[in-house]
């Protein structure tokens, strides 16, 4: 075994859904604290809270197909000291209700957990009507707006409480039907700080959620040559890690950021604000072109709107023949 796949270890697959362990997170929690109350959006089976409201039936508020209504009551609910989490699909849980949340929520401060589903291509055969890739963009928009996206379920075990208890407005980004593992379980997280997952010298690979697989195995690829590749996990797009990211442009000269996002607004675009007024460096991002979405298996979408480890891979390789 190389040097890489001792330090990095290539993705694998747990048994369970990484909505099943939100499930049981948010029951486990919701025990321990009779302050957290959840709302949703007629989507209690998809996302996994239906344990929740069979268990808590008085804490538990479906609202229907209404988003809006319910960033509204959600913000209510806060205001007298509650702790409500909101639930629906990236597009309704963002765009749908974008007014409600920069009025009711982030303007008045108010620490509501909202909990997109589905982000990016992973709304899969739901289609574009389903599938968004500028809900974290419009959010990231929002002052007092945290943006938190867990890679896989060893990760959201860790920044969980954080985001719950966190003291402004959060907007999670949670994967449903996804069962990558890529962290071990030793890892400390925290939001608002970026993790590396490897260093390196040659260049930097920034990825979140979904990305992170193809990171890691673009990584390989590019270790298999030679390359030495620092690889960063951004699972916080708001607030910025700026030490993190211009102590890889000092040191690496060059940055990947791979994105479920479309570029505009996104991960890329955060990292290149902090190069470009802090240490210029070369950035390429790796994510949806300016494109809506399309029915399609995850896989499928990410070879359409080249974000594969191989595209990853291959811009890393240009930076380097340049």
């Amino acid at each position: 075994m190389s040097n890489t796949k001792k330090l990095l270890p290539l993705p694998t697959q747990d048994d369970r859904e990484i909505r099943d362990i939100y499930g049981e997170l948010l029951l486990n929690l919701a025990e321990q604290d009779d302050r957290i109350v959840v709302l949703n959006a007629d989507l209690a089976r998809s996302d996994s809270t239906l344990k929740f409201k069979e268990k808590f039936p008085e804490r538990f508020i479906d609202v229907g197909v209404a988003e809006a209504n319910m960033m509204g009551i959600a913000a209510g609910l806060a205001n007298m000291g509650l702790i409500p989490i909101a639930h629906s699909f990236t597009p309704f849980a963002t765009r749908r209700a974008y007014d409600q949340i920069t009025i009711s929520i982030a303007y008045a401060g108010l620490p509501v957990k909202i909990m997109g589903t589905d982000p990016g291509v992973t709304a899969e055969l739901n289609g574009g009507t389903h599938m968004s890739f500028e809900d974290a963009g419009i959010m990231r928009n929002l002052p007092n707006m945290v943006i938190v996206e867990p890679a896989d379920a060893i990760q959201l075990r860790a920044l969980f409480k954080q985001i719950i208890y966190h003291e402004r407005p959060v907007y999670t980004r949670l994967y449903r039907r996804r069962k990558d593992r890529f962290f071990s379980g030793n890892e400390k997280f925290e939001i608002g700080k970026i993790y590396t997952m490897k260093d390196g010298k040659d260049v930097t690979i920034i990825a979140s959620g979904l990305m992170v697989g193809q990171a890691i195995i673009a990584t390989h690829m590019l270790e298999d040559e030679g390359i030495s590749v620092r690889l960063l996990n951004m699972h916080t797009l708001k607030p910025v890690d700026e030490e993190t990211i211009i102590k890889a442009a000092k040191e690496t000269g060059k940055i990947v950021v791979a994105e479920n996002h479309s570029i505009l607004n996104g991960w890329g675009s955060a990292v290149c604000e902090v190069v470009t007024e802090h240490y210029p460096v070369p950035v390429v991002r790796i994510g949806v072109r300016d494109h809506f979405g399309e029915v399609g298996l995850t896989d499928f979408l990410l070879e359409k709107y080249k974000m594969t480890a191989k595209d990853i891979y291959s811009e890393a390789k240009k930076f380097l023949e340049k």
